[in-house]
């Protein structure tokens, strides 16, 4: 069994990108969204996922991935994922050993940038760089698979 321990912020500031090692671009799509599971599909460069992640709420949840059939992904993608689909910027950045995660939205959630950081435990302490901002762990908003029916583009 796999458990996802992560946290999520808004970003206060530009700062982070001076320190970015790499970037990877990322699109997914959901075939499902229920209240206790979701199940999407991702291709990131030459490789793809099929995903299955509980929807719990807050910093840790059971998460599964498999690897499939780029060709299946792709088809998967454009014909029974709903849309928009999530199409993002990955950024990875290193502070105090801890890896960054910032996701840099296109698409329908262009302006939307997130930052999140997965942890070995929960309770595990942190440092939160200067370019951090709120913490929006517990904001469905802020989820992918909420992102994929209510865009950023349509919050305001």
């Amino acid at each position: 069994m796999a458990i996802e321990i992560e946290h999520k912020f808004l970003l206060a500031n530009d700062d982070w990108r001076r320190q970015v090692s790499h970037s990877v671009k990322y699109r997914q799509g959901y075939l499902s969204s229920q209240a206790t599971s979701s199940i999407r599909v991702r291709i990131s460069n030459d490789h793809a996922w099929l995903n299955i992640k509980t929807a719990t709420i807050g910093t840790h949840r059971y998460e599964y991935e498999y690897e499939i059939p780029m060709s299946d992904a792709n088809e998967i993608l454009d014909n029974l994922c709903r849309k928009p689909l999530i199409e993002k910027t990955r950024h990875f950045v290193t502070h105090d050993d801890n890896l960054w995660e910032i996701d840099e939205f296109e698409g329908d959630n262009q302006g939307l940038i997130v930052a999140e950081i997965e942890l070995d435990e929960t309770g595990q302490s942190f440092s939160k760089p200067s370019w951090l901002g709120q913490e929006v762990t517990s904001d469905l908003r802020y989820y992918n698979n909420n992102l994929a029916i209510h865009p950023y583009s349509e919050w305001r």
